[in-house]
């Protein structure tokens, strides 16, 4: 039953960031006036990134949150507000822990195999639907 309980508490904190991410990014995309660059997007994995960080300090150094807490603001809330607040707290940790090479990998793995994962399911899409 906790396993259940789990999944609700961070199904609920997912439902809020995924209100948010749609809320700030279309509210700081509309005012930097771009269409080209998205302001938005970039808004919100910065202030996902800060809110992990501090967040993440508090947990780690004062033990201040319950495990309930935690998985509603950390995983659920911040993981659908933005994953990237999740890639970058993983690969701070991998620096603190001083395995430099298991971050590179980590940042530089993600961002090009990332890229080359969305030029394939495009092209996998243009194969099947073009």
């Amino acid at each position: 039953m906790n396993t259940v309980i789990n999944l609700f508490i961070i199904g609920c904190g997912g439902f809020t960031g995924a209100v948010l991410r749609y809320l700030v990014s279309g509210w700081v995309q509309d005012k930097s006036g771009s269409i080209i660059f998205p302001f938005g997007t970039m808004a919100v994995n910065m202030i996902g990134c800060a809110v992990m960080g501090m967040l993440s300090y508090l947990v780690d150094s004062h033990s201040l949150f319950s495990v309930e807490t935690r998985y509603f603001i950390l995983v659920g809330l911040l993981g659908a507000f933005t994953t990237f607040s999740t890639f970058g707290n993983e690969t701070f940790n991998l620096l603190h822990e001083g395995r430099l090479g298991l971050a590179g990998i980590n940042a530089g793995g993600q961002v090009f195999v990332g890229l080359i994962m969305v030029w394939a399911g495009r092209a996998i899409a243009a194969g099947i639907w073009g």
